[in-house]
């Protein structure tokens, strides 16, 4: 093999690979992507995962690739195809889990902790409390108590192992020798595991999962010989020139995420790396993190605050609360919300781990009681900002960790509050390792997967990555942000969408539109809500509350003309069993579910169809602004842009499993022709790999600054004094105030020509000269 094409890509393309898009799918859109203009594939995991997994992050082997991907075989053609056509390879890498299958013994490891309990070799993969079930694994597989499916349950010999098993179902489970002749309720007894109803899981669970999701049992990488075993197939990939660099999979559920990359840095020779780590708003990095930066959502938050509007979205907030009636914690307001919700998830989805938490501080602390150090654990941890902190036991604790849990137990005012600060400042290294995970899946479950659920007045602010309590981002915010990227993560990953991503950028863009059309979004949705109501009465459709109903019309707006009702109704019914409030993925309501997938449909396809004419006439022309805005932003501000599968043209996508679909170049969802947007991808993307100096680590990032009455509308600036990129945004705004006037934009000395036009500037440029043919402008000298 060739070496690695690049030490920094310019560019990577995510593809989602799956059974229906294997690696040999891959190879044959290697042309296109060449074409396109990125430097590397970015795979979605590649290792052995469950059967049939459609994401590759349930991984079952870490030392084989994946069979039904293509097989190692299959990856290394892959990469042969990209090298010929000067592509490297990405790829995604999930140290901090791996899948409880069925059946189990398609993990190795598991199934030996399953035979031989905490003597097996493999029982330091796993973070297990044994002392919590006498010795036991418990394991909550079965659809109802034990005693309900006893007769589902038997020994059978497996052909395939050659050895008896428990088998339930799909699930097979090893006997300890010598148990195998006993009757069933002595044989279930003598095993190594217990197992138990789903539900169970709750509250009795004594192994480390992946945020609340059971059958992903966490990974104990922080050993040496875990990280070895876990790592060796993938770092044999980097150094046989097959694969050039990673992403990494929720490096905040590591015991130690610093070790770990520092580890990883000299295991790969320091390839390039980013982390899935998801910023707060003020959040910085950890500056002694080996690697390149993040994947990206830090960026995403501030290029869409650009094009949301401050007074609009203020407007929209308050018409929302009115429209829906929410009570301030159950929707109506964000923060009230927010807490509510991390009250909900650290109580009910998190038990379990709290629990394990509360005997952990009462070992270190035998004189207090129990169940005051539980509820002091429980407040200390709805009061974090941010997923986790980063204390690492028998070292000074950060200064962001001592002041952010000092204020969180000032503010908590309970007893034992001071006490769990200091076993979480690292007074007790079990319990500051452990109480930061649960923190990171604390934060995960409550913000994005619950609270942005249930407060939505504008959907675009709820994103992974971004903070509903900094809606906005002004110009100069966005300037400030990227020469902080320059100077201190300049091949930091960056990104508009992502297999995660809510919806996509493109959905997010048309809904940031109706920012700047605060009165006419309101009025309207009035006006049709009554409509609406009236229409569904007289046909005897089922209504539902006007919370929901909210949330339909936004989507509503986007989707109407486009076929997309079975999308957009499930998109609804998991926003609703997310939020949990009126069904759940736990309690499900069947008729208010029912009734809400009629409300959808009927919404999307039936008469009211012709209601969302009137905001969508409106949002047309900013939405494609804000569109490619965007899209010229994030490929040219420092970082390394990731492009999603497809995104080069317009794409309307919904959250997974809508966005994780096989991709299909030719089979896509759009809002508009391809053009414009194609355009300026491709122009980006091919200008970067001809000259990656302009845009990587040793180049430069300057502010440029229009002057004149309409200066706030366009955001510029220049790389590496070469290349310039001037968008607009919030036009709406502009052409209410009279459109660009006087502006002008001052370019640095020399001719300049913009790449999507061919159009020739020099000096003082009118900026409604530079926008004459499009929103944006890609200027070279």
């Amino acid at each position: 093999m060739t070496p690695p094409t690049a030490a920094v890509p310019t560019a990577t393309y995510r593809l989602q690979l799956q059974p229906d898009f294997t690696f040999a799918d891959a190879e044959a859109v290697v042309p296109h992507l060449a074409a396109l203009g990125v430097s590397h594939l970015h795979l979605s995991p590649v290792l052995q995962a469950a059967p049939g997994s459609t994401h590759g992050y349930d991984v079952v082997d870490h030392t084989r690739i994946s069979a039904e991907l293509g097989g190692e075989d299959g990856l290394r053609a892959l990469s042969r195809t990209a090298r010929a056509h000067g592509l490297g390879l990405v790829l995604d890498t999930v140290p901090n889990h791996m899948a409880v299958p069925a059946p189990e013994y398609l993990s190795r490891p598991l199934w030996s902790v399953l035979r031989e309990g905490s003597d097996s070799p493999y029982a330091r993969w796993f973070d297990i409390d044994w002392a919590a079930l006498d010795g036991k694994l418990l394991m909550p597989v079965l659809g109802a108590p034990l005693d309900e499916v006893l007769g589902r349950l038997r020994v059978e010999d497996d052909k395939a192992l050659g050895e008896p098993v428990l088998r339930y179902y799909d699930h097979a489970f090893p006997l300890r020798s010598g148990t195998e002749e006993l009757p069933l309720r002595e044989l279930l007894d003598a095993q190594w595991y217990r197992l138990a109803h789903w539900r169970e899981a709750r509250t009795e669970l004594n192994y480390r999962r992946f945020f609340t999701i059971s059958d992903l049992i966490a990974v104990r990488v922080e050993d040496p010989e875990v990280f070895d075993a876990t790592h060796a197939k993938i770092l044999e990939l980097l150094r046989d020139g097959v694969v050039d660099g990673l992403r990494i999979d929720h490096p905040d559920g590591l015991a130690d995420p610093a070790g770990y990359l520092r580890r990883l840095a000299a295991a790969t020779g320091g390839r390039w790396t980013v982390v899935e780590k998801i910023l707060g708003h003020d959040e910085r990095l950890p500056a002694d993190w080996a690697c390149a930066g993040t994947t990206g959502y830090d960026s995403l938050d501030r290029v869409d605050g650009l094009f949301a509007d401050p007074a609009g979205v203020e407007r929209i907030t308050a018409g929302y609360a009115d429209f829906t009636g929410q009570d301030a914690d159950r929707g109506g307001e964000w923060a009230p919300t927010a807490r509510r919700a991390a009250y909900k998830i650290v109580t009910r989805d998190l038990a379990a781990e709290v629990s394990r938490l509360g005997r952990t501080a009462a070992r270190a602390l035998p004189d207090q009681d129990p169940a005051v150090l539980r509820r002091a654990i429980r407040e200390l941890l709805v009061r974090l900002p941010v997923y986790r902190p980063y204390v690492v036991p028998g070292e000074d604790a950060p200064a962001e960790a001592v002041t952010m849990l000092e204020t969180a137990a000032r503010e908590a005012g309970v007893p034992g509050a001071a006490e769990i600060r200091d076993l979480a400042l690292g007074a007790d290294a079990r319990f500051a390792v452990r109480f930061a995970q649960v923190a990171s899946a604390l934060h995960a479950k409550a913000v994005e997967d619950t609270a942005f659920y249930r407060w939505y007045p504008l959907l675009p602010l709820n994103e992974v990555g971004r903070d509903p309590a900094y809606p906005t981002t002004t110009p100069e915010e966005f300037h400030a942000f990227c020469a902080r990227l320059q100077r201190d993560w300049p091949a930091t990953g960056t990104v508009l969408s992502t297999h995660d991503t809510k919806r996509s950028a493109d959905v997010r863009a048309r809904l940031a539109a109706i920012s700047e059309h605060p009165a006419l979004w309101r009025s309207w949705l009035r006006r049709e809500s009554d409509h609406l109501r009236s229409y569904f009465t007289r046909a005897g459709i089922p209504l539902v509350d006007r919370h929901a109903e909210y949330l339909a019309w936004q989507y509503a707006v986007v989707f109407c003309s486009y076929g997309a009702e079975d999308v957009v109704a499930a998109t609804l019914l998991k926003s609703e069993r997310e939020a949990g409030l009126r069904t759940s993925w736990t309690e499900q309501d069947p008729a208010y579910e029912k009734r809400l997938d009629t409300f959808t449909r009927e919404l999307i396809t039936g008469p009211t169809y012709y209601a969302t004419a009137d905001i969508s006439r409106a949002i047309e022309a900013p939405s494609q602004v804000n569109r490619l805005g965007a899209v010229l932003l994030h490929l040219t501000m420092p970082g390394v842009p990731d492009i999603y599968q497809g995104d080069e043209h317009p794409q309307l996508l919904l959250v997974d499993p809508d966005n994780r679909r096989p991709y299909r170049p030719e089979d896509r969802r759009t809002s508009g022709p391809d053009g414009p947007k194609e355009l300026v991808t491709t122009t980006a993307l091919l200008l970067r790999r001809e000259h990656p100096g302009w845009f990587g680590p040793e180049a430069t990032y300057e502010p440029l600054h229009a002057t004149g009455p309409a200066a706030a509308h366009c955001v510029a600036f220049v790389r590496t004094g070469r290349s310039i990129t001037a968008v607009t945004r919030l036009s709406h705004g502009l052409e209410q105030a009279g459109g660009w006037r006087d502006t002008e934009l001052a370019l640095p000395p020399g001719d300049w020509t913009d790449r999507l036009t061919g159009t020739h500037h020099r000096g003082t440029v009118p900026v409604a000269d530079l926008f004459a043919t499009h929103p944006v402008a890609l200027l070279t000298s």
